[in-house]
Parts: C-alpha cells; sequence; structure tokens
C-alpha cells in the first residue's frame, strides 16, 4: 500500500526531566534542528512527537519549521507517551493537551479518547514498562521496536497482534538523531492530523520500514545520559543498591573516559546476549516478568545466569 511516509514514535530534547524518579532525568540530546533535518533527510511526509509525559517540543517544531522553508512540507503532529502508576507506557497520537503521568492505565485510556486521540502500547512484550496482554485495550500495538534489541520482544507482539486482530505499527523510539525514520509507517491518508487520525483508527496503515539501532547508537546515547546524569545514578545506587555504589562509580568515570574502546562494544555485545536470553524466557517460556518491572535486581541475576 503506498502511502504517507509517517514516524509515530520518537523524542526530542524535550523529553528530559519527564521520566520521574528513578530514571535518569536527561533522556535524550536531539535538537529541534536535527530532527527536522534528519526528517528531511530520511524524506519523511510527517512525524508524531511523542516525548516523555508531556506536549513540550511540539510547538518549538512548529515554530521551528515555519521559520525555515526547508521543512515546510513535512507536518509534525502532537503526541505524548505517558507513563502510568506501574511505570507502563502508553502512546497517544493527537492531543491537545498534556495527559498527567501517573494515573492508572484505565484512566490514561480514558484520557487519550476523551481527547480523540488514538492510543497505542508501545514495545508492548519489552522487558521493563510494556503493556503485555493488556495491549489489546489501545487502538495499536507497536509490533516492532527499534530498540527492542533482543528481538524476542518484538517477535511476541507480532504474534500477539496476530493472534488478537489488532491494528500493527512500528517505531523507531528514536533517542539519538540517527534513528529517526529507522521504522517507516505507511498511512492512506491525506497529511493533515484529522485525517491520518481517521486512517490509523480505522487501520488504514502498513509497516514501510524497519531496522534496529546499532551498538554504537545505543552506546551513543548511553554516552549522553551518563555525562548529563551521573551524580542522580550515584544517588539512586546509593538509595537501592549501596553495595554496588562503589563499582558503579568507577564503570561511570572508566566510560566517560574512554566511550570507544572495544571494551565497551564487546560490552555491549554481551549484555545483548543476556537479555536475548532473558527476553526468551520471560516471552515464550513464561516465566515471570514481574521481578523485571519491579527491578529486582537479585531476582533477574539468577533468571539470566541459570
Amino acid at each position: 500500500m503506498a502511502g504517507l511516509k509517517i514516524d509515530l514514535h520518537c523524542h526530542n530534547e524535550f523529553s528530559n526531566f519527564q521520566l520521574g524518579p528513578k530514571e535518569t532525568p536527561y533522556d535524550c540530546g536531539v535538537t529541534i534542528s536535527e530532527q527536522l533535518d534528519k526528517a528531511y533527510e530520511m524524506g519523511l511526509d510527517a512525524f508524531f512527537i511523542t516525548n516523555h509525559n508531556t506536549l513540550n517540543g511540539y510547538s518549538s517544531l512548529l515554530e521551528y519549521r515555519e521559520n525555515h522553508e526547508k521543512y515546510k512540507k513535512i507536518k509534525v503532529y502532537p503526541g505524548e507517551e505517558v507513563t502510568t502508576d506501574k511505570g507502563i507506557h502508553v502512546l497517544a497520537f493527537g492531543l491537545n493537551q498534556t495527559i498527567k503521568a501517573g494515573g492508572t492505565l484505565e484512566e490514561t485510556l480514558d484520557a487519550i479518547k476523551s481527547q480523540g486521540a488514538i492510543s497505542c502500547a508501545p514495545h508492548p512484550f519489552g522487558l521493563s514498562n510494556g503493556l503485555r496482554e493488556r495491549a489489546s485495550l489501545c487502538d495499536l500495538i507497536e509490533v516492532f521496536n527499534s530498540n527492542n534489541v533482543d528481538r524476542y520482544s518484538n517477535l511476541r507482539a507480532y504474534h500477539f497482534a496476530k493472534a488478537n486482530n489488532l491494528i500493527e505499527v512500528a517505531g523507531s523510539d528514536s533517542h539519538v538523531a540517527s534513528t529517526l525514520g529507522r521504522c517507516v509507517n505507511l498511512v492512506d491518508s491525506e497529511n493533515n492530523l484529522d485525517d491520518v487520525l481517521y486512517a490509523l483508527r480505522r487501520g488504514k496503515v502498513t509497516i514501510g520500514e524497519t531496522g534496529y539501532i546499532t551498538g554504537q547508537e545505543m552506546i551513543s546515547h548511553a554516552l549522553y545520559k551518563i555525562e548529563n546524569s551521573k551524580e542522580d545514578i550515584i544517588i539512586y545506587f546509593q538509595e537501592y543498591h549501596p553495595h554496588l555504589t562503589g563499582l558503579c562509580r568507577f564503570l561511570i568515570n572508566a566510560f566517560e573516559s574512554n566511550p570507544n574502546s572495544i571494551v565497551w562494544t564487546t560490552a555491549y555485545k554481551v549484555a545483548v546476549r543476556l537479555i536475548t536470553k532473558l527476553s526468551n524466557k520471560i516471552n515464550f517460556k513464561d516465566q515471570d516478568h514481574t521481578v523485571l518491572y519491579e527491578r529486582n535486581l537479585r531476582a533477574i541475576l539468577p533468571m539470566i545466569l541459570k
């Protein structure tokens, strides 16, 4: 199916300081100019800006676009990635007011519906903040997320969507400029918000392109978060994992001193192998996923190593 090339899931620097007390305050370093440059380079017709728990950034994108003729054909639409009281994420497309974080899932979905917006389950079978089976309560389901490098999370979402006849989309979940447009949805619609929402709601969308974040892009994102949030990370470990605080401080200093070292490339590859093993157990062998949402390291490590 031909259609508008739209990225439904991306972030910029307005996502910072929005995630919550157990997350790093700095989430994304992508500037508005970088975001529009990449959208232009990728030939996107439109994208939804879905910062965490805020609509901040949307009006700034519109203003910047209007002041630069180069970008005027690229439409930018309002969205939000809302965090529920359980730490679960829900995407909302077409909002006119920010939905406050911390509500129940039901309250969040009702708030989205009350604005005539569309709900979507992002990374539903990811290992920390997905809706899992409750994804069926949303209008759309993200069956491919670029950051689900374990691959089993996406595979489980794909099978779940097929079994429940859900409307499938993909999301780049871009937190670094180079990943905007990594996933593209083709929407059979005119390029205005009302028509796009109408088409999405009725399933007039197909997944055009997909691709995973690379190891180097993931390391680049980690470096941004660590450089800007290291004191907050140390405080978190002091409070929740005091016996690991010294090790955490050492690793942060080592990483910052040489982020391009083969040590970190190798560490990333090892981490992906371990996460993949864990995801397989959670998503296809019915092991308890709640320990991941609770971030219980003492329970998680045996699951990985066993």
